[in-house]
């Protein structure tokens, strides 16, 4: 893929999943522009970079952003396990924000950019959990379950001005996030053999399938969940 004469922004390109994929943009002679909380060292030379947070204040962003932006992925999310009975109303809140109000702002920010490159494309990152039964994951599943929501809404909305909107959705993947869950051999075995495919995502899994939907190869796609998730959410293999 060449993304020659692209502007595209990643919201949390500073580590996981978002940092893999600033790198195959860069790679693939994009520009990229991120906005996160911290500004990683491990972003490659000539990012662009805005340092805010996406439950505060946005003022800064308009100014940031190009005139045309062919491209948006929203790569901020969360993992907050708790029993349901332990569930506060602010963790539901905290996740509800930080997964569903975020992208929304950010995504109205940016519309009069995503407008102007006269074909562009959003891509809103849900879970397995989503459509997924799995413990102590109540209030992630929720916040999740909204941007799916939130997602296909905008795609009927948004596809008469050219603009698609898609999701995808991953199970466990090895990123700094995910760590705790991943914090020895013997955790990261049985999480591998939860997936039918019998291993973890790596961030390079998922970028690669973000980085499609941002292409023109996929210019006839929107309204979509796409699930990247080891087969995790479709398969039973016993």
């Amino acid at each position: 893929m060449n993304f020659s004469g692209k502007n595209i922004l990643v919201v949390g390109g500073s580590s996981g999943i978002g940092l893999a994929l600033v790198k195959l943009l860069q790679e693939a002679n994009a520009s990229v522009y991120v906005i996160s909380r911290t500004k990683s060292a491990d972003l490659p030379e000539g990012v662009k970079h805005l340092q805010t947070d996406v439950t505060g204040g946005l003022e800064s962003v308009a100014g940031f952003l190009p005139e045309q932006l062919h491209g948006l992925v929203y790569s901020v999310g969360s993992i907050n396990l708790k029993p349901f009975n332990r569930l506060t109303a602010d963790d539901f809140l905290q996740d509800y924000r930080l997964n569903v109000l975020g992208a929304a702002l950010i995504i109205q920010h940016a519309l009069k950019s995503l407008k102007n490159s006269a074909g562009s494309s959003v891509i809103l990152i849900s879970s397995v959990a989503a459509q997924t039964g799995l413990p102590y994951h109540a209030s992630i599943s929720a916040a999740k379950g909204a941007i799916e929501g939130l997602a296909i809404s905008l795609a009927s909305e948004l596809a008469g001005q050219q603009i698609r909107v898609n999701v995808v959705s991953p199970s466990l993947t090895d990123t700094p996030m995910a760590r705790n869950l991943l914090s020895s051999p013997e955790k990261r075995e049985a999480s591998a053999k939860r997936h039918p495919l019998a291993r973890i995502g790596q961030p390079e899994d998922i970028s690669q399938a973000i980085a499609f939907l941002l292409s023109d190869h996929s210019s006839w796609i929107t309204g979509q969940v796409i699930g990247i998730d080891g087969g995790l959410g479709k398969l039973k293999t016993v």
